[in-house]
């Protein structure tokens, strides 16, 4: 079953079905929220790599699931040129969600938007979604579902190829 969601999810991603989200070029859009440890977070301040903005839950199988790639994804990259923000969907507590971040091995900046967050990036209409930000600040993509870190790539290297 895991393989044949990531056979899908590269075939959407190359059918262009990530860049399903229209680009926000002119007003660029932003959000600051703060981490489990209360330190704030804006898109803004990430410009010049890219933002993988990662909206998911506690309780959403298939977030769990993308919780280990994301992870992967975030590590090979934060010293370069991308990284991942997860904008967790619950009212839960910082110390319950830094239990739950810290069992599950994640490094990549854990912030805790609430169950209603603004929908700054575009709607967000079930779990997991995650938005690709341009270094640049432009929303250049959108995937409603699971992703994984070499279709995060691959749309990157395309994308950087269809700009020149």
């Amino acid at each position: 079953m895991k393989y044949i969601s990531k056979i899908v999810a590269l075939a959407l991603l190359l059918t262009g079905a990530w860049a399903g989200q229209p680009s926000f070029a002119a007003d660029r859009p932003d959000f600051s929220y703060r981490d489990i440890n209360g330190k704030v977070h804006r898109l803004s301040d990430y410009r010049g790599k890219w933002v993988l903005v990662n909206y998911w839950a506690t309780w959403c199988p298939p977030c769990l699931e993308e919780l280990p790639e994301l992870e992967v994804f975030h590590d090979s990259h934060k010293d370069k040129d991308a990284v991942v923000l997860g904008l967790n969907m619950e009212d839960l507590g910082a110390d319950r969600l830094r239990a739950f971040v810290e069992e599950q091995f994640l490094s990549y900046p854990i912030l805790m938007a609430g169950s209603r967050p603004r929908e700054v990036l575009g709607a967000v209409p079930g779990l997991p979604t995650s938005f690709l930000v341009s270094p640049e600040g432009e929303v250049v993509a959108r995937q409603v579902g699971p992703v994984d870190g070499k279709s995060i790539e691959s749309f990157i290297r395309e994308y950087k190829k269809n700009k020149k």
